[in-house]
């Protein structure tokens, strides 16, 4: 059966992982061609790496655990047979200093990516990923899916298909994240038919795998999409794209950023200042807006942070982390009881690709974002 599902749970095989912890001294790091430092770093450890590729992270406190999802494979896509893509899961008790193995789920014939994290309002820990086809080593199809930890079975429960609604359908259709806001699950559905141009649709579901249309985004070259609301009730986009111009030859894929106020049906977008590459966004509890993402400006692509100006939708760079080669799709989560910012992301600076995970001072954060204003 298609949704046949293999689950390796609770392992419990400790890894303590802390393998090195890098304390300012990037400028050393291989790949990275160009620094920008912050004396907010505490520290930055490599947490997994035990499969031949581990991509694509996300992050989330969970009932005061700590809970890392990414993407385990041959390669940043499968190889000809495809479908040799896995989410794995690691959980830390310890506030990040050591990491065991949740869960493993796979799906026999798909190529399992981007997993995201969030919880239900029924206080249940969601997963949300795409399940890719691939034939003779190409990409034949796009489906969606939703699995929801159960406590009592200590394990995730069936893959679900995610169902779309029919006049939305491609058979290239990919629900990137999930915001849970007032009971609902919010998220950009982006679509990549084969022979027509790309569309994204915001849409929304009661129990995060069947959902009802909103509106259409009028965005040229649309794909990954992370959505926050605001405090007043407006809904954000950091919205990637990938704009290709009438020639079909690539034309500007800056970012943008979209604000829309209920029912949100109509999206005011600005262009950036960056391009994004696994876009993540995370209001923090003084307010302030900060992003993450895989950063182009340099010669080589880095994992790097931002402020965001929600008025301009410009960013103001942070820092660039180590990392370099295949690398970015930071998780943000942010400690208030520490005054702290853990991000996971991936990257094959050292050679291997592998999951790190920085923890910064948002005290120190803040004094020097003030610094440069």
């Amino acid at each position: 059966m298609r949704n046949q599902i293999n689950l390796m749970l609770s392992e419990r095989l400790r890894t303590g992982m802390m393998f090195f912890v890098i304390m300012l001294s990037w400028g050393m790091v291989e790949g990275a061609d160009r620094t920008i430092n912050s004396s907010a770093v505490v520290s930055i450890t490599r947490i997994w790496d035990q499969a031949q590729h581990s991509a694509f992270t996300d992050l989330i406190r969970f009932q005061d655990d700590l809970y890392c999802t990414f993407r385990e494979g041959t390669g940043h896509v499968p190889g000809r047979n495809g479908g040799d893509g896995l989410i794995r899961v690691i959980r830390s008790r310890d506030q990040g200093a050591t990491w065991e193995s949740f869960a493993l789920l796979e799906e026999p014939s798909f190529d399992l990516r981007d997993p995201k994290l969030s919880i239900t309002p029924d206080n249940r820990l969601m997963l949300n990923f795409a399940a890719s086809i691939y034939i003779d080593g190409q990409r034949r199809g796009i489906e969606s899916r939703t699995a929801i930890y159960d406590p009592e079975e200590k394990r995730f429960g069936e893959l679900h298909k995610v169902v779309l609604p029919e006049s939305i359908v491609t058979g290239f259709d990919w629900l990137w994240r999930v915001t849970w806001h007032d009971g609902w699950a919010w998220g950009c559905t982006y679509h990549m038919p084969l022979k027509a141009p790309r569309t994204i649709h915001l849409v929304r579901s009661r129990d995060g795998i069947t959902y009802e249309h909103v509106s259409q985004l009028d965005v040229p070259g649309p794909s990954e999409t992370t959505l926050r609301f605001l405090d007043d009730g407006r809904l954000c986009a950091m919205l990637r794209r990938r704009d290709t111009g009438s020639s079909g030859k690539k034309s500007d894929s800056s970012g943008w950023i979209g604000i829309a106020s209920p029912p949100y049906v109509d999206w005011n977008f600005k262009k950036s200042n960056k391009l994004f590459g696994g876009p993540n966004l995370i209001s923090l509890a003084d307010g302030r807006w900060l992003a993450g993402s895989r950063d182009y400006d340099g010669n080589k692509p880095t994992t790097d942070l931002w402020w965001l100006d929600l008025k301009s939708g410009q960013f103001q760079e942070i820092i660039s982390f180590p990392s370099g080669g295949d690398n970015s799709y930071p998780g943000l989560v942010e400690d208030e009881k520490e005054n702290r910012l853990l991000v996971s992301y991936y990257s094959s600076h050292e050679g291997k690709t592998a999951i790190y995970l920085a923890v910064l001072d948002l005290e120190v954060l803040r004094a020097e974002r003030n610094q440069t204003k």
